[in-house]
């Protein structure tokens, strides 16, 4: 959706970006050619193979465009140390699961491709996908999966880990996939049944909602007047949270509709630019199937 992005964020010369979710560094490119040619770019990974990856991509750009191994929920200490403390004229957020990360076996993200139960984004973190799923009991495995992937089964499939691990600890992806098929889970139409359970401990390995959240909790002070957040959601654990906090920032009021008069001394941070969010068109969703589970929304500081 990098047209929509784009139309939103609306980059131009002489004015500061920051790419919170670099990946492969191409929303960060293209950042830095919308606002050719004085715009510049703090572009932020907390996976030290990304930020190796897109700094040839990006060099041609040269200190135009800075590259840190960093999570995002500590953009605006990022942005302070770099000498940007007013806040930046854009933020884009690709939240999520990058293609490298799915492609590279290695990584441990993927069903479909055999390689070690890692799903560390940040390889830094003690805990891997394997370390939490022979160690959690087996009504922590189910919670982590009802409320991280929504998946209905969640009992019967913490109830076969813990069954397999038993005679052998789960030591690949591959491994985890059998227990899920083995506990007779059925994917939605067009999915794979493993998916909501790699996205369940995806998320737990990595705190991903966590994260996410203490971002979001005073995330506009990273913008300077007028400028504009957007942020790329896939599933609707992410979105709920984005929504809410949007509303939030735009809000004149944040008291309980009980309270009488409002004694919460809040102020309207920002405004909605989408009210609802942007989805991909068919044509881009049949170029980039992955997209079509992305939604797209946007706010302004004022």
């Amino acid at each position: 959706m990098a047209e929509q992005v784009l139309a939103l964020l609306e980059p131009a010369p002489g004015r500061c970006y920051a790419d919170a979710t670099l990946g492969d560094g191409g929303f960060s490119q293209l950042l830095l050619e919308a606002s050719a040619p004085s715009g510049r770019v703090l572009a932020v990974d907390w996976d030290e193979d990304a930020v190796a990856r897109a700094r040839p991509r990006l060099a041609a750009f040269g200190d135009r465009g800075t590259l840190m191994r960093s999570s995002f929920e500590k953009l605006p200490e990022l942005l302070e140390d770099r000498g940007w403390s007013a806040g930046v004229d854009g933020v884009v957020m690709d939240l999520g699961v990058s293609s490298y990360q799915l492609t590279e076996s290695q990584r441990g993200f993927s069903f479909t491709r055999d390689g070690p139960l890692d799903m560390r984004m940040d390889r830094r973190r003690a805990e891997s996908a394997a370390d939490l799923v022979n160690t959690r009991s087996e009504k922590e495995l189910a919670r982590i999966l009802y409320e991280y992937g929504e998946e209905r089964g969640a009992r019967r499939v913490a109830r076969r880990i813990v069954e397999m691990r038993r005679a052998a600890p789960l030591a690949t992806t591959a491994d985890l996939r059998r227990a899920v098929l083995a506990a007779g889970i059925q994917g939605r139409p067009g999915h794979d049944p493993a998916t909501r359970s790699f996205q369940a401990f995806r998320i737990a390995v990595n705190d991903e909602l966590g994260t996410l959240e203490r971002f979001l909790e005073n995330g506009w002070k990273c913008l300077r007047p007028r400028g504009r957040l957007a942020v790329l959601a896939y599933h609707s654990l992410e979105d709920r949270l984005v929504k809410r906090a949007f509303r939030r920032w735009a809000a004149s009021c944040i008291c309980p509709p009980q309270t009488p008069v409002c004694a919460c001394s809040w102020t309207q941070k920002a405004r909605l630019l989408t009210k609802r969010p942007l989805r991909a068109s068919a044509e881009e969703v049949a170029g980039n199937p992955r997209s079509r589970s992305a939604r797209l929304r946007c706010v302004e500081r004022i």
